[in-house]
């Protein structure tokens, strides 16, 4: 393999790819969130395959209120914490 120089793409360290990691902020409850939307989304799919149309439809419906919560948590989260940093 030819260097960076050679191949016309500039080399980039690891801090100028991901910036400095002290700025990140975790909210717990997102991967919870989405756990969450899986396992209804499984068990929608599940009932579906038994034959209880009526449980998967609410399942289903269940799993886009608790998918939408999870991204107004996600774009909360951002939104509060983009204005702190």
């Amino acid at each position: 393999m030819g260097s960076s120089a050679e191949t016309g793409i500039p080399h980039l360290e690891t801090e100028d790819l991901f910036g400095d990691q002290k700025k990140r902020v975790r909210n717990p409850l997102v991967p919870i969130g989405a756990l969450l939307t899986a396992g209804v989304l499984t068990a929608g799919l599940v009932s579906f395959r038994q034959g209880n149309s009526q449980l998967g439809q609410k399942l289903m419906r269940a799993r886009v209120v608790v998918q939408g919560a999870t991204v107004a948590l996600m774009v909360g989260t951002a939104y509060y914490y983009g204005e702190k940093l």
